[in-house]
């Protein structure tokens, strides 16, 4: 497993930036429909949540692509930062402890792979569903809100590949 550098955190927040920029209909809109737009983010925080379990996983393909695009984001932010703004580099704060997945949860992320993939080539959210991807990888092991966020998604994923599996057993 990687760890997350201040650059990849940075990266993981500018997109979450740019995105709720986009997305940001303003106070009169908002307070007007505010279900309406609430749901044109659902997909990006949906996304978001899945990159935070993909980059729990340690295994596989997915693990690998899910840290692979964790190590580019470092990449990418740390050149930002020192070439950038003449800043420093450096490990951000990460997560002490990392809450396994088990083998159901594991196949979870492995069926949730399946429905972002397959929700990113046909849905009109496609780049609404990449950006949150790779927002939550991003953010998904750093010791802030993100990093909390990580325990009850994991947790999440063991119950209800636990409850799936349970009744196909």
């Amino acid at each position: 497993m990687n760890i997350v550098t201040i650059g990849g955190v940075t990266v993981g927040l500018a997109i979450l930036i740019h995105h709720l920029t986009t997305w940001w209909p303003g106070a009169k809109k908002l307070t007007k429909d505010p279900a309406g737009h609430a749901a044109a983010l659902a997909p990006f925080l949906l996304a978001w949540a899945y990159g935070v379990l993909a980059i729990l996983t340690v295994g596989g393909l997915i693990g690998w692509i899910a840290d692979t695009t964790l190590w580019i984001s470092n990449w990418l932010g740390d050149v930002a930062l020192v070439w950038g703004v003449g800043g420093t580099t450096g490990t951000a704060a990460g997560r002490g402890t990392y809450l396994p997945l088990t083998q159901t949860g594991t196949a979870v992320v492995l069926l949730l792979t399946v429905l972002l993939l397959a929700a990113a080539k046909k849905s009109q959210y496609g780049s609404s569903l990449k950006a949150g991807a790779w927002c939550g990888i991003c953010l998904g092991t750093s010791a802030g809100v993100a990093g909390l966020a990580a325990v009850p998604l994991a947790q999440s994923a063991n119950w209800l590949g636990s409850q799936a599996y349970g009744i196909f057993a």
